[in-house]
């Protein structure tokens, strides 16, 4: 009972400010809404909290992807969803000025007026996504970005698609990351699988990609705001037999992770246990 009074999540409303968009032109647009009909190929979400120095790395790998593919596909259409979470450096101004720079229309960057956490930003993005299908990852560019082909092939007829580190080893795909952190995960896998997450072997790569169709079952009914909504989202699509499928990706560490591993970690393991009894329990229903 402890346990769900003190780390059950209570996401707060949106401020008004928070329903518009700055483009390279400066002027502030309304976001699109993830009821609405699609309008583009893809929504790429990018949640950001003080990244305004990897953010510009990130954007130039998915400025390359963009122009390879539309070398393929003319008039491939897509959004980029810069979330900016209440960042304290300039963040939004880097985005604007990169997009400026290389006259990306494309480029919405929204302001949180108070950090939600990475999961907020994320959920938020894909709320106000227009894409026939949505990913989102990571500010640090971590993920090779031409990777999400890999995604796109399996994310079809509903499905989710997520990015993995565990499986280099059998595919050929390159991880490089520190032993801490491998041994981490490996603890934190064991304690999502008695949770009742089973069948993924990494629940928290930060490059996951969603049908319209599954995004709309799964975001409309999340809670966490905090770096443990990776495992809700899998809980959701678990319980609404929504297919997820674990796709081996390209990962390098990047210095400047923004989570600090000891007092994370446990407040990870506190709000995962919050989440499984409030859906155990009943206290949280999924919407339709």
């Amino acid at each position: 009972g402890l346990v769900i009074r003190f780390k059950s999540p209570q996401p707060r409303m949106r401020e008004e400010s928070e329903n518009f968009y700055l483009g390279i032109d400066d002027r502030r647009q309304r976001l699109g809404d993830l009821n609405d009909d699609a309008s583009v190929d893809l929504s790429i979400v990018v949640p950001a909290y003080n990244e305004e120095a990897r953010l510009p790395v990130l954007l130039e790998d998915i400025r390359k992807y963009i122009n390879s593919r539309r070398q393929q596909e003319p008039h491939f259409k897509y959004e980029l969803l810069v979330m900016d979470d209440g960042s304290k450096d300039k963040t939004l101004t880097v985005a604007i000025e990169y997009a400026k720079k290389h006259k990306i229309r494309e480029l919405k960057a929204v302001r949180h007026i108070r950090n939600r956490g990475k999961g907020g930003a994320v959920t938020q993005g894909v709320m106000c996504s227009l894409g026939r299908y949505i990913l989102f990852c990571d500010a640090d560019g971590a993920t090779q970005f031409s990777d999400i082909d890999k995604l796109l092939s399996k994310a079809e007829h509903g499905a989710i698609a997520i990015g993995s580190r565990s499986n280099q080893a059998l595919t050929g795909t390159v991880v490089e990351r520190s032993h801490i952190r491998a041994f981490l995960q490996w603890g934190f896998h064991t304690y999502v699988t008695m949770l009742g997450v089973h069948g993924i072997r990494d629940t928290q790569c930060g490059f996951k990609l969603f049908s319209r169709e599954a995004a709309r079952r799964v975001f409309p009914n999340m809670h966490v705001e905090r770096f443990i909504f990776d495992v809700e989202i899998l809980l959701l699509a678990k319980y609404q037999n929504i297919p997820v499928v674990e796709v081996p990706v390209n990962w390098h560490e990047v210095a400047g992770s923004k989570m600090s591993i000891v007092r994370d970690s446990i407040q990870m393991a506190l709000d995962l246990l919050a989440v499984r009894l409030n859906y155990l329990l009943g206290n949280w229903k999924i919407k339709d």
